[in-house]
């Protein structure tokens, strides 16, 4: 009874897999249906990366006004009086969470 199926074993083989390696690069990880997925994963990847370079440029520029050579005064003293909670008696303190 085997003899009459070997010569069919290979082709059988192929096409299992061709049939597994194609099922797979229709809905596996990296697939076509998939692809849907990455863009939006890209799309929302790239818009906070780009949020991250705006509060990266924006610390960088207030780090720069707080080194000794470029030191803003405006700067220096309202970190001062938030890390110290020092206020004059006529200012309005409005905390800000973030």
């Amino acid at each position: 009874m085997f003899a009459s199926i070997r010569p069919y074993l290979p082709t059988a083989i192929l096409a299992f897999l061709m049939f597994y390696f194609g099922l797979h690069a229709l809905t596996g990880e990296r697939g076509v249906l998939a692809q849907d997925e990455r863009v939006a994963t890209l799309e929302s990847k790239t818009a906070e990366l780009e949020r991250l370079k705006t509060v990266r440029r924006d610390m960088e520029a207030r780090a720069y006004l707080l080194r000794d050579e470029h030191l803003s005064a405006d700067l220096l003293e309202e970190r001062a009086r938030s890390l110290l909670g020092f206020t004059d008696p006529r200012d309005y303190v409005i905390r800000v969470n973030g």
